[in-house]
């Protein structure tokens, strides 16, 4: 027991990757940031600081992590406004044929290799063998424009 009392630079080690290892399971960015004073505090006992000093360092830098870094590493990694097109917000803008002509109300394109449920703009009637650009996807069915009306 004497070697840890003599080597506080192991046990804030040690704090720092559970504290790790918690936040691989959680994934939120705060044990991350609590592990980053521990290891603040194992570089001040490595450093020789009495352990109240290197409670100190480990609380001081855990605040700055959680309150200074973590907002921005998580508007970073957890940006939810951005649309990476991934999925069905990734075909908008893509061309598709039409295979069943295509009203306000039924119709088919193939789009991506699949065959979509369809809608054209009202008053709008799309034969089969058009190309048609997708404008926009609600469920599973999308909404397309002629391609030479859009450049018009």
């Amino acid at each position: 027991m004497d070697w840890f009392a003599e080597n506080w630079w192991v046990v804030w080690l040690g704090l720092a990757l559970v504290l790790a290892a918690i936040e691989a399971a959680t994934v939120d960015f705060v044990f991350v940031m609590l592990a980053g004073g521990a290891l603040a505090g194992a570089a001040a006992a490595g450093l020789g600081a009495p352990l109240p000093i290197q409670i100190v360092a480990a609380v001081v830098a855990a605040f700055a992590l959680l309150f200074i870094v973590r907002p921005v590493v998580k508007r970073r990694f957890m940006d939810s406004e951005t649309d990476h097109g991934i999925g069905s917000s990734g075909l908008i803008g893509r061309d598709a044929w039409v295979l069943e002509t295509i009203t306000e109300t039924d119709g088919r394109v193939k789009l991506a290799g699949e065959v979509w449920s369809a809608r054209a703009p009202q008053g709008a009637v799309l034969q089969p063998g058009t190309q048609v650009r997708v404008i926009e996807i609600r469920g599973a069915t999308v909404h397309v424009s002629p391609v030479e009306q859009i450049g018009s």
